[in-house]
Formats: C-alpha cells, sequence, structure tokens
C-alpha cells in the first residue's frame, strides 16, 4: 500500500515539475510578453530612421532634399494622469481626433503595450519647438527624429513623384518584410522607381531608463545598438533651369515637353502642363493637399509626357516615308500629285518629291506612300495583300519604339498603339479588310496612338541616324556614378542609316522654310516637323519634333500643346525657345517668348 502511494506521490511531483517547466517555457520562449514587461521597464527600443538619398540635376543643383521632422510615439504601458484636455491643447487637435487616434492605433497589427507605437506623424521643427516643453508633463510620449523630402523648386513636380507613409496594403503585400508601420516609401515617379537605392536600411538605438521611466543613456554604451545607413544619391539627366523653363512656357496650357540627350537618352527636361508643387505633398497636410490635387479637374498628377496617349499627326510621315525607303516602294526622287479628292492638304504644292512632300506636309503624297507600302501585288488579293504589307509595316514602325513603353524609369509608362492585322481583324469582326479601311493611318490619324515621350525619342533617333538609348531619367546611382544597366543599351531601328539623310535635308527645310518657320534659330541648323492633329470639335493639337544642331546634336525635344490650332504656332515656338536655352543659355527673341506666354494661338495673325 505505502509502495503504491510513493509510486503516486512521485508522479504527482513530477507532473507537477512538467507543468512549471512547460509554463517557463511558454513565458521565456513562446510568448513574449513577459519578456516585453521586462525589457521595457528597464530599456527603450527607438528605431533610427536613414536619411533618405538626395536627387540632383546634371550640373549637380539640389532637386530633392531633407529636413528635420518628428514623430510622436507612445509606450502606453508608461502613460500615467493623462490629462486629455492639456494634451488637445498642446498638440493643437480635437477631442475626436485625440480618440481616434488611439482606437486606430489599438487596431494595427503590431500594437503592444509594451512597445512603442506611432501615435501622431510629420511634426515639423515649428511643431516640435511648440511641444517639446511640455513633454515631460505626458508620461509614455517621446519624441522620434525622422527627416522628410523638401524640394529647392517647384519643377519637375510629375516626374519626381512623392514619398508618403506606407499603406496597409503595401505593408501586407511587402514580399521582402523590409517595412514596417510609420515607414516612408516612394509613391510614385522617381521616388517610387528607385524606392529600393534612395530609402537606406534603418537602425536601431537601445536606451537605458530608470525605474520613473527617465533615460539614462545607452544600453550598455551602445554594445546592440545598429546605425542607420542614408540610402544612395541619384544624379539625373535633368538640366533644372530648363526644366524650370518649360514649366514657365507651359504655364496656363495643357500638354507636354519632353528633351533628351541623343547621344546618351538621358532626359534634359520632362514638362508635364498643368503640373503641381511638390513641396504641398510633405508634412503633416499631405493627406488634405492630396485629396485637394488629385480632385482638381485639370488632373496635375496626370504625368502628360508618360500617360497621356494622342494621335501624332503629321510628324509620322517622317516615320512612313523611311519605312517606304527601306522597303524600296519609293525614292528620294519618286514624285506623286497632290490628288485632294479623298483626302485635303494645304498649303501650294502640286507634284513634290519626298523632301518636298515632307516640307509641305503633304496628305496625298503619304496616303500614296502607304498605298505603294500595303499594296504590293504580291497576292492577287487586294485584302491578304493588305494584310501582308500592313504586318512587314508594323516591324518597321514599331522598332522606332511606337506601341510599346520605352522602359523609362519611371512607373506609369504607357504603350501608344500600333495598329496591326490582328487588331483589325477584331475591329471588322473577322470580315475582310483593306488598305481604303485603314488609310488614315498614312497621315498619323486614324487607330495611331503615341504617347510624347515616344515623340522625343522618335526624333533623337532620327538624330542619331537609327538607333537609340532607352530614355532615363537617372544618369547616375551613389558612389558608382553609373545609371541601370539597361540604360546602356543602343537599339537600333530596321531602317538603313542612309535613309535618314533624306528626313534630316526635309526636316531642315520645314524650319528653315517650311510651316516650322518660328523654330528657326540664327546660327544653329534646327531640323524638325511640325503637326497638327485632328481635335473635333474642339481645336486641334499642335505637336513640334526637333533636334539641333544638324551635326553633333545636343537635344531632340517633342512639345504638344493641346486644343491650340496649328504646330507650327505654339508648339514650335516653345520647342525653339527652349533648343536656345538650352544651347545658349538664353533666347534672342524675346517676342517668341511674348507669343508663347501671351497664349493667343488660335488667332491666324
Amino acid at each position: 500500500m505505502n509502495e503504491g502511494r510513493k509510486e503516486i506521490l512521485q508522479i504527482v511531483i513530477v507532473l507537477v515539475a512538467l507543468v512549471f517547466l512547460v509554463k517557463l517555457f511558454f513565458i521565456q520562449v513562446v510568448d513574449e510578453r513577459y519578456a516585453e514587461l521586462s525589457d521595457s521597464n528597464a530599456i527603450l527600443r527607438q528605431t533610427e530612421y536613414p536619411v533618405r538619398g538626395l536627387i540632383k540635376d546634371r550640373h549637380g543643383k539640389l532637386i530633392v532634399y531633407n529636413i528635420p521632422e518628428f514623430n510622436l510615439e507612445v509606450l502606453l504601458k508608461d502613460v500615467k494622469r493623462f490629462d486629455s484636455a492639456k494634451f488637445c491643447a498642446v498638440f493643437e487637435i480635437s477631442r475626436e481626433e485625440l480618440r481616434k487616434k488611439f482606437k486606430e492605433m489599438k487596431a494595427r497589427k503590431e500594437y503592444s503595450r509594451f512597445k512603442p507605437t506611432l501615435f501622431l506623424s510629420q511634426l515639423s521643427t515649428t511643431d516640435f519647438a511648440k511641444i517639446q516643453d511640455y513633454l515631460d508633463e505626458f508620461p509614455g510620449f517621446y519624441v522620434q527624429p525622422r527627416t522628410t523630402r523638401a524640394y529647392s523648386s517647384a519643377a519637375l513636380a510629375n516626374a519626381l513623384g512623392y514619398v508618403s507613409e506606407i499603406s496597409k496594403t503595401k505593408l501586407e503585400n511587402d514580399a521582402s518584410k523590409i517595412y514596417k508601420q510609420g515607414d516612408y516609401i516612394g509613391q510614385s515617379g522617381i521616388e517610387a522607381f528607385y524606392e529600393e537605392q534612395l530609402r537606406g536600411t534603418r537602425g536601431v538605438r537601445i536606451k537605458l531608463r530608470n525605474v520613473k521611466g527617465i533615460i539614462k543613456g545607452s544600453f550598455k554604451y551602445g554594445a546592440y545598438d545598429t546605425l542607420s545607413i542614408p540610402g544612395q544619391d541619384l544624379i539625373t539627366g535633368i538640366d533644372l533651369e530648363l526644366q524650370k523653363y518649360g514649366e514657365y512656357l507651359m504655364g496656363g496650357k495643357s500638354g507636354s515637353i519632353a528633351a533628351i540627350e541623343p547621344s546618351s537618352g538621358e532626359i534634359l527636361a520632362l514638362v508635364s502642363g498643368p503640373s503641381y508643387d511638390p513641396n504641398l505633398l510633405t508634412g503633416r497636410r499631405y493627406s488634405s493637399n492630396f485629396r485637394l490635387i488629385s480632385s482638381d479637374t485639370n488632373k496635375p498628377l496626370f504625368n502628360r509626357p508618360l500617360m497621356a496617349q494622342y494621335r501624332p499627326g503629321s510628324i509620322f510621315k517622317i516615320a512612313q516615308a523611311m519605312t517606304a525607303l527601306q522597303e524600296g516602294v519609293i525614292t528620294p526622287e519618286t514624285r506623286i500629285r497632290c490628288d485632294r479628292s479623298l483626302i485635303d492638304c494645304h498649303g501650294d504644292h502640286t507634284n513634290e518629291d519626298l523632301r518636298g512632300a515632307i516640307t509641305n506636309s503633304c496628305n496625298p503624297y503619304f496616303l500614296g506612300v502607304l498605298r505603294k507600302m500595303l499594296n504590293k501585288g504580291v497576292i492577287n488579293d487586294p485584302f491578304k495583300d493588305t494584310r501582308i504589307g500592313l504586318a512587314e509595316w508594323d516591324k518597321h514602325i514599331m522598332s522606332f519604339g511606337f506601341g510599346k513603353p520605352l522602359g523609362i524609369d519611371l512607373p506609369n509608362e504607357k504603350n501608344g498603339l500600333v495598329p496591326t492585322p490582328e487588331m483589325y481583324d477584331q475591329a471588322y469582326h473577322n470580315r475582310p479588310w483593306k488598305f481604303s479601311n485603314i488609310y488614315s493611318i498614312a497621315i498619323g490619324e486614324g487607330e495611331n496612338l503615341v504617347v510624347p515621350l515616344q515623340m522625343a525619342n522618335f526624333v533623337a533617333t532620327i538624330a542619331n541616324r537609327g538607333y537609340y538609348y532607352a530614355p532615363h531619367i537617372v544618369k547616375a546611382i551613389g558612389k558608382d556614378q553609373k545609371p541601370l544597366p539597361q540604360y546602356l543599351i543602343r537599339h537600333y531601328t530596321t531602317i538603313d542609316s542612309a535613309n535618314f539623310r533624306v528626313a534630316i535635308d526635309a526636316m531642315q527645310r520645314v524650319v528653315d522654310a517650311g510651316t516650322g518657320m518660328r523654330a528657326k534659330l540664327q546660327d544653329i541648323i534646327v531640323c524638325g516637323k511640325t503637326g497638327t492633329v485632328q481635335n473635333d470639335p474642339l481645336p486641334a493639337h499642335a505637336v513640334f519634333i526637333a533636334f539641333a544642331p544638324r551635326e553633333n546634336p545636343k537635344i531632340a525635344i517633342s512639345v504638344y500643346v493641346e486644343d491650340s490650332g496649328q504646330g507650327g504656332r505654339s508648339a514650335a515656338s516653345i520647342a525653339s525657345l527652349m533648343i536656345e536655352k538650352y544651347l545658349l543659355g538664353h533666347t534672342k527673341r524675346p517676342y517668341i517668348e511674348q507669343y508663347v506666354m501671351a497664349g493667343k494661338f488660335l488667332d491666324p495673325k
């Protein structure tokens, strides 16, 4: 009997010991609350946020930099004798906002009363100056220094993008697990595309506290601290003064300017009109300002150089000409009568060769060129013949970078549209179609769509006599001082370089004595092409592409001005002023600048 009791007692002791061991295991290993409670009494972990990388222009001028700001964090277990009325008065918030802040904080997935939690964000240096003398009256509340973005001017807003706190959705979808609630992240533009390079790496500082919660210094002399690593600086190809001048010229207008250095693909200016002041999307007023800007009916957040898709108009005739030359269906001496029975034209000309047709922008000529291209008579069937010809046409046109993203280092670049046989099959519900159904694409109308960046890249390709580098904003990253590898690759067209000479000759004549004479400059040979794009029932859109000088070109540019009539007026004038500004540093033609700023482009005078 005693032996049985002894065994039972031993079993009970073992079971009790196991219970204690299991409980101890859960307390020390599995359940972090006790460790947090123990640690939080003695130490305070504070995140050290990294300084975000700077953004500069091609000459080293600061475009984007950092200024101090502060977050208010709370360790809820240390909050005692909280005077909510005094808190609202000091921090200039309402009682409703205060209750909302506490509710939002407790709803966060990572919330713990034993860890510092973000309570108020983006306090400015002015805000901090107002509250710092009162902080000791609110135990459990701590100020966390960090930085926010600031801008040297209001220029380049659409390309720069903006930075704000990471959203819950992005945080949940963050496969890298790098970000935490309260972190800032690039939301658009350069800030988003180069987030990995700009963000840096956060650090941690561990502070020692006494029983009253007063910080007494670093824990174990900083042995467990980790320093933050600053983000990498970016050098852009942007000429900041040229960019500001472009935005000045586009004031009060809708449209875009895209300027590229042909020899490198570096973007010199990228203007979207209308735009906004990037300083409005920083600090505590970010949310209210963002709502105001995003609801503006003029769409200042819409980055037109990358996202607007327009018919190209007559500038597309140059692509048509070079495609036809490459296919051998015309020569530079080919003459086609200006027969206006099928399609209208303008100016006084009758029977031009190729150079003359480009100079005078002859619609019937390029209708005839496309007919020769699409109806070669390979098959004795006009429907199949057109289909074969269009597929060949597509190959050449798309080699210029049309109909697909060019791969610029900015998000949200659109494709444009190069019509294909498959697209027309779908449009005509698989019924037969032929040249007479699609001839409007001959003059850049119909189904053709391009984005302004593609126009600038196209004229840069002409300037290079047949190749381009993918347009890019950033020319150097960090200490390596190199762009991303994809921006060092030449992309060749399917057109022989010899065929570009004809286009360049004609483009010079357009400016010297044709529809683009407003772009003519003294001592600088400008090669350009005007376009006037149908926009019924509103006035036509104006477009102009150009490069200069003719030999060893330094700048290629496209200008698109909505609802402003002929391309030889507004667009050509703006483009020529930008070329002067970049090559000379100023304009020698103040009367052209005055004409642009007056904005009376529909006046025939």
